[in-house]
C-alpha cells in the first residue's frame, strides 16, 4: 500500500515524511475531492482534514484501505459506510489540543480586557480609556466542563494566572482532576460558582444543549461562556432568554456549520471567530506529522491503535458488544448520575475470553458520551489510562458452568465514598439478558429501552408505592422484576416503562424511600 491522496492544506512534513518512506504521495489543496478521487483512482491511503469523505468518494477509489483524519473530530467521514468496505478510519487525537486551549486564553482575556474594541477605536483617533474598564483574570473561579486532552491543557495553561479551578467529566477521578489541579464537581455547582466557564465536551445526543436555562439561571452575574467544543452543546433560545438579565459574556467559535454566511448567535455573542481553535501552524504540523507516522506504522508493521471504525474478529457475535454496553449502561446508573467510574473489573465465560480486550471499547462507551464503541480496544484502554480509570479483565473459573456470559464490576462514586455495583448478563433466544444486579440474582430482565430501577430494605407496600408513583405519570409499565437478594434483607424493583421516567417521579419515590434506598433511572437504545 503506497499510494496516498492528501487532498488539503496539509503541512509538508507528510509528504516529506511519507516519500522518505517509500510512498507515492498525491497532493492537492485545490481540487474538489471528488475530481481527485478520479484522476487518483488507485489511491490506498486517504489524508484529510474537513473535507467530507462520503461513500461516493469512497466508491471512486476502490483500492481506498485507509483513511486518516489529520485532528481529532472524524465527523467529517462516513465510518460505518468505510466499515462495510473494509476500510479503517484513523483519527490523531491531541494533535490540535494546545491550539484550541490558548485560543481560549486569549478569547477571554480579549473579552476582559476590550482589545478588539480598544483597538478600533483608538485607530480612529478616539481616546475612550473610561469606557474600558477592564476585569483582571486572577482569582477568578473557572470552570471546565470536559477534562479530556483540551480541558487538561486548558487546567495547565490557567496555572499562572492564580485561579481556582472547577472541572466537570462524567467519566474522571477525583484524583485524576486533582492532579490536574481541578475540583471535581457537578455542573450545577460550576455554573452557580464560576466567573468563567468554557465547555471542551462532544455533541452527543447527552450534551445536546446542555447549556440550558436551568444552568444558567444559577450562573453569576457577569459570568463568561467560551464555547470552542460544539455549537450544539448550548440552547442559543435559552441563552438568549437570559443574557441580559445575568449579565452573560458568551465567546463562540464554532457553528452548525463551518461555512460564510448569516450566523445564529450573531446577536448574543460577544466574540466571534471563524472556527480557529486548530487553526495554528504548530497544531497543523503536529497532525501532519502524526498522521504520516501513523499511516507508516499501519502499513509497516499493522499498527492500528488509532482506528475508530474498528470491526470485530472473526468468531465473536457482535451482540455480545451490545450486551457489554447495556450492562455498563445499567452500571453507571447504578452509581448513580455525575458519579465517576475509578476502576473496571471483567469476567468472561465460555467463547467470550478469548475476546476479552473487544469488550472495553463499548463498556468504555457507555460511561463516556466523547467515545465513540466502534474504536479499537487499543483505544479505550488508552482512554481509561488517560482518566485515571484502572480496568482488569480477570481469569475465571469455568467449573461455575456460567456459558457464553460476563460479568463486569465498576467501582466509583464522589466525595470519598466509594461503592461497588457488579452486573452479569448473557445473550437468550437472541435476547441480550441481565442475570444478575449485585446479589439479585435470576432476574433475567432486557437492558433496552427504558427502566425504572430501585432498591430498598425489603418490607411492605413499598412496590406499589412505586408502582403509583409512576401510573400517576400517565407512564405504562410494560414489565416488572422484585427479586430479594441472598440473604432476603433488600429487594430490587425493575420496571420496564414506555417512556423515559422524568426527574419529577423519581423524586416522588424518593420521598417514599428510607435512608439506604436508592433510585435510578436507565434509558438504552
Amino acid at each position: 500500500m503506497k499510494h496516498v491522496l492528501i487532498p488539503t492544506k496539509l503541512e509538508k512534513v507528510a509528504k516529506e515524511l511519507l516519500t522518505a518512506k517509500g510512498f507515492t504521495v498525491n497532493q492537492d489543496a485545490d481540487a474538489p475531492l471528488a475530481d481527485l478521487a478520479k484522476k487518483y483512482p488507485d489511491t490506498e491511503a486517504l489524508i484529510v482534514r474537513s473535507e467530507k469523505v462520503t461513500p461516493a468518494v469512497m466508491d471512486a477509489l476502490p483500492k481506498l484501505k485507509v483513511v486518516i483524519r489529520a485532528g481529532a473530530g472524524y465527523d467529517n467521514i462516513d465510518t460505518k459506510y468505510a466499515r462495510k468496505r473494509g476500510i479503517d478510519v484513523m483519527n490523531t487525537p491531541g494533535a490540535n489540543a494546545n491550539g484550541v486551549a490558548e485560543e481560549v486564553i486569549a478569547m477571554v482575556l480579549a473579552h476582559y480586557r476590550h482589545i478588539l474594541a480598544a483597538d478600533a477605536t483608538t485607530r480612529q483617533g478616539l481616546w475612550e480609556k473610561k469606557n474600558y474598564m477592564g476585569r483582571e483574570l486572577a482569582q477568578k473561579t473557572i470552570g471546565i466542563v470536559g477534562l479530556g486532552n483540551i480541558g487538561r491543557l486548558v487546567a495547565k495553561r490557567l496555572e499562572g494566572f492564580e485561579v481556582k479551578v472547577l472541572g466537570y467529566d462524567p467519566v474522571i477521578s477525583e484524583a485524576r482532576a486533582k492532579d490536574m489541579g481541578a475540583e471535581l464537581c457537578t455542573l450545577e455547582k460550576i455554573f452557580s460558582e464560576a466567573d468563567i466557564i468554557t465547555l471542551h465536551v462532544p455533541a452527543t445526543p447527552e450534551t445536546k444543549g446542555m447549556v440550558n436555562a436551568a444552568l444558567l439561571k444559577l450562573a453569576k452575574p457577569g459570568v463568561v461562556i467560551v464555547n470552542c467544543a460544539r455549537a450544539e452543546i448550548v440552547n442559543e433560545a435559552d441563552l438568549r432568554a437570559l443574557k441580559a438579565e445575568k449579565k452573560i459574556g458568551f465567546l463562540n467559535d464554532v457553528y452548525p456549520e463551518d461555512a460564510a454566511g448569516p450566523k445564529s448567535v450573531t446577536d448574543i455573542a460577544d466574540l466571534m471567530l471563524p472556527h480557529l481553535g486548530a487553526s495554528t501552524h504548530e497544531a497543523n504540523w503536529t497532525a501532519a506529522k502524526r498522521s504520516a507516522e501513523q499511516l507508516t506504522a499501519y502499513v509497516e508493521r499493522g499498527v492500528t491503535t488509532y482506528v475508530v471504525n474498528k470491526g470485530v474478529p472473526d468468531g465473536l457475535d457482535e451482540k455480545f458488544q451490545q450486551l457489554a454496553y447495556h450492562i455498563a449502561c445499567v452500571g453507571k446508573s447504578l452509581l448513580g448520575p455525575g458519579a465517576p467510574v475509578t476502576r473496571i473489573e471483567c469476567s468472561f465465560y465460555g467463547n467470550l475470553h478469548q475476546f476479552g480486550k473487544w469488550f472495553l471499547s463499548p463498556v468504555v462507551a457507555a460511561i463516556a458520551p466523547d467515545f465513540d464503541r466502534t474504536e479499537a480496544p487499543e483505544a479505550a484502554t488508552a482512554y481509561l489510562s488517560s482518566k485515571g480509570i484502572t480496568a482488569e479483565i480477570r481469569e475465571v473459573n469455568e467449573n461455575k458452568k456460567y456459558g457464553n456470559s460476563m460479568t463486569i464490576d465498576f467501582v466509583g462514586g464522589a466525595g470519598g465514598k466509594l461503592q461497588q455495583v457488579s452486573i452479569r448478563g448473557t445473550i437468550a433466544e437472541d435476547n441480550l439478558m441481565i442475570s444478575r444486579i449485585n446479589d439479585f440474582d435470576k432476574l433475567y430482565f432486557m437492558p433496552e429501552g427504558h427502566s425504572l430501577m430501585v432498591t430498598y430494605q425489603d418490607r411492605p407496600g413499598v412496590l406499589a408505592k412505586i408502582t403509583a408513583a409512576v401510573a400517576a405519570a400517565n407512564i405504562n409499565i410494560d414489565d416488572i422484576r422484585s427479586p430479594h437478594d441472598l440473604k432476603g434483607e433488600m429487594s430490587l424493583a425493575v420496571l420496564k416503562t414506555n417512556q423515559a421516567v422524568p426527574a419529577a417521579v423519581l423524586e416522588r419515590i424518593r420521598r417514599e424511600l428510607e435512608p439506604g434506598d436508592s433510585v435510578a433511572a436507565l434509558s438504552v437504545v
